[in-house]
């Protein structure tokens, strides 16, 4: 089965934020078939700085809305948004 990389930019709930307690509920709460491969930060503007996640999952159907819903239940995410997602 062919896999996706997804690239999601995670915006947190309060300026500022501790990232690395979101990087850590990110990857614990992922699905087993899930894994992320890497974080970055992205600085938005007045002090917001955005964490981009990249994910790996299955290409399989339903995978990436169990995936954007789990990281919206994340406490201190606001809002993601799904930036980019293509085969590896």
């Amino acid at each position: 089965m062919a896999r996706i990389l997804a690239q999601i930019k995670v915006f947190p709930a309060e300026v500022p934020s501790d990232l690395k307690k979101i990087q850590d509920r990110i990857v614990s709460a992922l699905p087993k078939t899930a894994a992320a491969l890497k974080f970055r930060e992205e600085p938005i503007a007045f002090g917001l700085v955005a964490l981009i996640a990249y994910i790996a999952m299955p290409e399989e159907s339903g995978i990436m809305d169990e995936i954007e819903a789990t990281l919206k239940g994340i406490e201190g995410v606001s809002e993601i948004e799904t930036v980019m997602v293509t085969r590896i």
